[in-house]
């Protein structure tokens, strides 16, 4: 048997920023090095996890300098936990990384000059603020190291919360989640030990059996709760012992469902979501529009940022109540909904069937008329065909997914030339590369960075595009 080779040690690396996916990034003997947990200013030793031609990848084993910048994260699972990667930064000191992650983007890809670059909209709320969480059960729950050094043993190992970073089988037990408002963190925690009272099987992943699987929560700003189970067989007593207990616990859920998930994989969005008790639907309301949010549905995850985000989005399409607008990756409609009532009418498309559903229904909910929404790739629906039935755009509004809009719709974009675009995005990198795309048409007026995601990497950023004078 070969010996284990040592890890690499690097010593004494200076964390100087923040990379992709939120890692910090330093150099050690001219080689960049990606660091987990450590934040800009450290200096810490790393162990080497992954050595590739042009850069390292590894973890913090000991700090010499913490950094000024550094705080103590108020949240107990920090360490372990894949909720949150920047806890341990000021909030403040966040926003100016994520700032720079903007700016450098638009000054390596786009080319573009960061002057029109506004400074970040911090959010509304940094804690509990998201309106939907997703958690997992496991009957091996992850143990921290010092739970193994103190070699214990444990009655069960049952856990219901996040992945760790890393390990699609290790879950991180949550009692308290600083993400979701209450009563998110009494229901799971109460579903738990329940579960665990009553000796329900917990899921296992690598064997294939247990019953609990998943529990998803929304909560809107309106107050109303969702609750969705998902079961991995329909074992129909433990089932209705479950589902009977969160709805006699918690008479605040609004909507009830559960769903029997067999796959090998946790995504349940394709399968049947059976109403247990309560309403098919929770309303949610950004400013006057509302929406009604099904299990299946889409919806911006932050309601009280997103009104931040819209408002921007209106500001720079500037409308005057007499533009044809095209909103492309539309979603349920919440953008082309929010600014209907400022224009003469909005064209949406969205590759997901069910979101144009969701959309259509939302329009009538707030009989909006002004709109029209299709579903389908936006790469084959956005054609000259399509241009010519709905007439020349104004404005287009466009919100691709984090890989940015495929090449086919940049070249339809600069063929139609419509005056104005505004350009929504959650990944600034693929963003800079379609407006560098864009460049021989349009020129990037100004941008406007929003936080939706305290305490993580995460940011969006808005492009006011007009088209150039030939």
């Amino acid at each position: 048997m070969g010996r284990r080779r040592k890890p690499k040690i690097l010593k004494e690396v200076t964390i100087t920023g923040i990379a992709d996916k939120g890692r910090a990034v330093g150099r050690h003997n001219e080689k960049v090095v990606f660091v987990e947990k450590a934040v800009p200013g450290d200096v810490v030793d790393v162990r080497v996890l992954k050595k590739k031609s042009g850069f390292d990848i590894g973890t913090s084993v000991h700090y010499h300098t913490y950094s000024p910048d550094r705080i103590e994260p108020f949240c107990a699972h920090f360490e372990e936990c894949g909720g949150c990667s920047w806890e341990n930064l000021g909030y403040p000191t966040q926003l100016i990384h994520k700032q720079k992650t903007v700016e450098n983007a638009m000054m390596r890809i786009a080319k573009v000059d960061i002057d029109l670059l506004m400074p970040i909209l911090p959010a509304v709320e940094t804690t509990y603020y998201r309106n939907k969480m997703e958690y997992t059960f496991s009957n091996r729950r992850w143990l921290s190291q010092a739970e193994v050094d103190a070699g214990v043993p444990f009655e069960h190992r049952k856990a219901l919360g996040f992945h760790k970073p890393g390990g699609f089988n290790k879950i991180v037990d949550i009692n308290h989640c600083y993400l979701q408002p209450d009563p998110s963190n009494d229901i799971r925690n109460s579903i738990r030990d329940f579960a665990i009272a009553e000796n329900i099987s917990f899921y296992d992943i690598r064997d294939q059996k247990g019953l609990l699987r998943n529990l998803l929560i929304r909560i809107t700003t309106t107050g109303e709760v969702m609750l969705i189970v998902s079961f991995f067989k329909n074992d129909e007593d433990e089932v209705k012992k479950i589902l009977d207990f969160a709805s006699e616990k918690f008479p605040q859920i609004t909507s009830l469902f559960y769903v029997i998930n067999g796959k090998r994989n946790d995504f349940i969005m394709d399968l049947e979501m059976i109403l247990y008790k309560g309403n098919e639907f929770i309303t949610e309301k950004l400013k006057e529009v509302e929406f009604k949010i099904g299990p299946k549905s889409f919806f911006q995850t932050n309601s009280k940022q997103a009104v931040a985000l819209y408002d921007k989005i209106v500001e720079f399409a500037d409308l005057q109540g007499t533009e044809n607008v095209y909103d492309l990756y539309t979603g349920i409609g919440s953008i082309g909904l929010y600014i209907a009532k400022s224009c003469k009418h909005v064209v949406g498309i969205e590759e997901v069937a069910p979101a144009i559903e969701d959309a259509k229904v939302n329009a009538a909910l707030n009989e909006i008329e002004n709109v029209t929404f299709y579903a389908g790739d936006v790469k084959d629906i956005l054609t000259d065909d399509f241009a010519e039935t709905h007439g020349k755009p104004d404005v287009i509004i466009t919100d691709p997914p984090r890989a940015g809009m495929h090449p086919k719709v940049v070249d339809m974009l600069l063929q139609l030339a419509a005056p104005k675009m505004v350009y929504v995005s959650c990944n600034p990198a693929t963003q800079a590369r379609d407006l560098f795309l864009l460049k021989d048409k349009y020129r990037v007026v100004k941008m406007q960075p929003v936080d939706m995601f305290p305490h993580t990497y995460h940011i969006e950023n808005i492009a006011l595009l007009e088209l150039i004078n030939e």
